[in-house]
Order: structure tokens, then sequence, then C-alpha cells
């Protein structure tokens, strides 16, 4: 994880110290079980409560040694235990029990975190929707103008993308959300499986049904795609803010400190760096999903490939989406709007987004629809070359002056006559509780 990219919050969840809480958590539920069972004394396991969480540092010290984490790990949480009690720790288990099923607890758990901040994000995007629903824009295709629509109806469309993210991170929890302690090849050869369901259960989490010794990895790649997926409808976002803050746009402006300061040489620059900051992120977030995929085949039972792969890809991802999607809202919620600027970039073209609703009047007159279309194309042609206005192109054209011309096609609300059918989709999605 890089530092700049990862809030505390996250911080903490994906830390080396909170991942050894974790482990301490699940040996000493596995001690419960097996003095339920029968197998540990009791007063160990009251020994084994007593010891503190290991220092990651003496963790760290005990791996110089033995090349082992886990083996560091155990060695430092006995190091306080007295010998007869210390003994009966990690009883029957093997490495993976242990790392398999406090992982499948911090994921679930940090994919919370994720999910909080993306709801965030949709609610945002959902109220400044509603504050903009009528303020007129142009809807660009290719770059090009092509018809009005309104500002917001675009962050409606955001407001969803995320929403659909939500529901795919949800069901990606539910997947990861796993423990498994079965022993060596997963086959409770040494562990009753009364164990494992004591400890799942403690940590909210449900069983692998068939358990190779670890959990599937295709379990974690499928969080990881669902993450990638929702950082690349963040890019959706933050590209728009940043092609509609372009000088020659300028309907947008991202929110900046009194101090912002945009470039070291010009100093008339107002940069949408936040934006790109998101894109960029979104490319860290694909990145990962390929080596997260190639966790999945292992050798046989298990190999260790995959460990240095999750060591990175998993932490790496949480925190990068964290960030991205809290930063997203944060853009959103300060973000000055234009409107102004975006009426009058509808009127830049001098009447020519009006073209298709002039083709739809001049087809409903009886025209024929070839010679409609090439007529309005002419006229549109004419006032590109000519610099007249589109209303009076038409005037001229083969089709007349009944081209559509005054009878209500060149204003923008004849674009938004069903606009509300939207609206009343996103109130539903507003009043959503999940």
């Amino acid at each position: 994880m890089i530092p700049r990219y990862v809030r505390p919050e996250m911080a903490r969840l994906l830390s080396d110290q909170y991942r050894y809480e974790m482990w301490t958590r699940v040996e000493v539920l596995a001690s419960e079980a097996q003095v339920r069972l029968g197998h540990v004394p009791a007063g160990a396991l009251e020994d084994i409560r007593r010891a503190p969480v290991p220092d990651a540092a003496r963790v760290a010290e005990f791996e110089e040694e033995r090349e082992h984490e886990i083996l560091a790990f155990l060695a430092a949480f006995c190091e306080p235990i007295p010998p007869e009690s210390a003994r009966w720790v990690h009883w029957g288990m093997t490495s993976y029990d242990l790392v398999d099923t406090a992982l499948g607890h911090i994921l679930a758990t940090a994919t919370d975190v994720l999910l909080d901040a993306a709801r965030r994000l949709r609610r945002v995007l959902a109220d400044r929707a509603v504050e903009h629903w009528h303020t007129v824009c142009i809807g660009r295709t290719h770059g090009v103008h092509a018809e009005p629509t309104t500002f917001g109806h675009k962050l409606a469309g955001f407001a969803f993308a995320v929403d659909r993210g939500v529901e795919r991170l949800r069901r990606a929890r539910a997947e990861v959300a796993v423990g498994t302690i079965s022993g060596s090849v997963g086959t409770y050869a040494l562990i009753d499986p009364l164990v494992e369901e004591h400890v799942c259960a403690a940590l909210g989490l449900g069983v692998e049904q068939a358990p190779s010794q670890v959990v599937g990895r295709d379990r974690h790649a499928t969080l990881v795609q669902s993450i990638a997926t929702l950082g690349a409808c963040v890019e959706q976002i933050a590209l728009e803010v940043r092609l509609l803050q372009r000088t020659e746009v300028g309907e947008v402006e991202e929110p900046r400190s009194a101090a912002y300061q945009g470039s070291s040489a010009m100093p008339h620059k107002r940069n949408p760096t936040r934006s790109e900051r998101l894109c960029g992120l979104a490319r860290l977030l694909r990145g990962h999903v390929v080596s997260v995929l190639e966790d999945v085949a292992l050798w046989h039972e298990r190999d260790l490939s995959h460990s240095p792969v999750e060591r990175t890809a998993l932490p790496d991802c949480l925190a990068v989406a964290h960030y991205q999607v809290t930063a997203a809202a944060e853009l959103i919620a300060g973000l000055e709007v234009f409107g102004d600027r975006m009426r009058s970039a509808i009127d830049a073209t001098r009447g020519l987004v009006y073209s298709s609703a002039v083709l739809a009047d001049l087809q409903e007159r009886g025209v024929e629809r070839e010679l409609a279309y090439r007529s309005v194309q002419a006229a549109a042609d004419r006032t590109r070359a000519d610099g007249i206005d589109f209303r009076s192109a038409l005037v001229s054209s083969r089709v007349g002056a009944g081209a559509g011309a005054g009878n209500g096609a060149m204003r923008p609300e004849r674009f938004l006559v069903h606009h509300d059918v939207i609206l009343e989709r996103l109130e539903s999605l507003r009043e959503r509780e999940d």
C-alpha cells in the first residue's frame, strides 16, 4: 500500500498488526472449541486468552530466524504463555487454517468500509442530480454536440452505475466471507469440523464446503474484479468532469482550496488534478485483476505462488478503491456547476442541435424520410459553411418554411418531455436503504 492513497480507517484493517490481531483471535476461538470437545485442558485456554497480540516487530524478528511468518507468529504469540499451556496452541491446525480464516474476516470487514464509501458516493451523485435536474446542457456523442439533456441526467447515470457497483461488491463480499479450519489438504484428519464451525460462526464467516487446505482463490478474484469495475465507474465520472473543465468548455470546476496552485511555471493554471488522479487510480485497480486471476489455479491441494500476489494486490485494491471512491464523493459534493455556460454551449451551434426534432416533425407532416433527412442535412451544412442560423437555412431549403422552424422543435424542452420518468427512478434510488 502507498500511504498517499490510503485512508486511516482502511490502513488499520490492512496492516500487519491487525492481521496478527485476527490470527490471535482465530487461535483463541479454536482453543475454545477444542476445550468444549475435551481435546485441550480448560486451564490452558485461560493462559491462551491472557496472551497479548504479538507485536509486528517481534514477529519480524522470529521470521528472520524461521523464514516462515506463521511459525514466527506462533513463536511470538506463545512466548508469554506457560509451556504446559502453549503446547496446545494451534492444535490440529495447519498454517492456512489460520491465514485464510483471518483473511476472510479481514476482506469482509474491509469491503464493508468500501461499501459504506460507495453508498455515500451514490447518495451524493443522486442528490446533486436532483439539484441539477433542470440544468439544461448539451449531450455529446463522439465528443460532438448531439442533443440537449440536463446535467442532472448525467449525474443520474453515474449514480445508477455506482449503485450497480454496490450490488456487485455486496455479492463479492459474501463470496470472500468464508473460512476453513480443516487441516492439511482439507480432510479434517486431525481436527474436528466443529472447531471450524465455532470459529467461523464467531467471525461471521461461512465455511468452505470442500476445502483443499485453502479457500478457493476464485473468491478473491471475484472481489478484485468487482472493485476494478467500480473503479472504472468512478473513472467515467472523473473523465466527464475533466472534459467539462477544459478551457473551451468551462461548464464545471472541481473544488479547490484558497491556497490552490496549479502549475510551478504558469500561475494562471487551474488544472483538473483531482479528477485526473481518480482516473489514474482506476488503472491501478484494473492492473491487479489479471494477477489475481492467475492465483485461482494452484498446484494440487495448494502451493504458495498466490501469496506474494495477495500480499500486494488485495490490500492495494481495497485501499486504493476506498481512497478513490471517497475522493470522488468529495469531488462531486464540491463541484461548481456553471448553468449559463451549459446553456450557451447549446446555442453555440446556432440551432443545429435541434436537427432531429426538425426531421421528426417533417416526417409527421408526410415528407418522405430520405428527402427530409437530406434537406435538413443540407441546411445544417449551410449553417456551418455560411454562419447563418439553422432556422434561416431551413426556410430556404427544399422543404421550405414549414421545416419545424416555428412549431417548438428548436428549444431544449422539446427533448425533455419524458424526463420525469428518469427522475422517478432516481428518487426511488435515493430512498433505498441498504
